[in-house]
């Protein structure tokens, strides 16, 4: 098991789980369905929606540009226990991990991961069995909606 995942589960092993998950089809539409229905479970929950909102947009997005395998689907999966909300979102393209780079100012893409560093407490990549990998992002309750959002310039 990944060290990642298997330090989450200890932390967390006696605390009740909200869970929340769904595939979704690997295009732009999928995507958008990706961040309106996590928007709409995490207000269910009784949650804010940012930041958690910005990171699955984020990750819903890469999964789709940078995971898409034709014909195969995407799954987002949202937990909640104790106070740590988690955002999974696994694609079928385990041969392309994903890396935060430093973007050209004017370029209209290539900030998704960054935004997604900023925004999570932690966030990291597991391979999964061949062909999957999940890219997730972890944030604190006491975090969840308490960041400011900076509007793009």
């Amino acid at each position: 098991m990944n060290q990642e995942i298997s330090d989450f589960t200890r932390r967390t092993a006696a605390v009740p789980v909200r869970n929340f998950s769904l595939k979704l089809s690997s295009t732009p539409r999928g995507a958008r369905l990706a961040r309106l229905l996590a928007t709409e479970q995490l207000r269910t929950w009784g949650l804010p929606s940012q930041p958690a909102e910005l990171i699955v947009g984020e990750l819903a997005a890469n999964a789709v540009t940078h995971g898409r395998v034709s014909g195969r689907d995407f799954r987002l999966l949202l937990y909640v226990v104790g106070d740590t909300l988690r955002i999974e979102v696994t694609d079928t393209r385990g041969d392309r991990l994903p890396c935060p780079q430093t973007s050209i100012t004017d370029a209209e893409s290539g900030r998704g991961l960054l935004l997604v560093d900023a925004l999570a407490d932690r966030w990291g990549v597991v391979p999964g069995p061949p062909p999957l990998k999940t890219v997730w992002a972890e944030v604190g309750a006491g975090s969840i909606g308490a960041r400011p959002v900076v509007p793009p310039r």
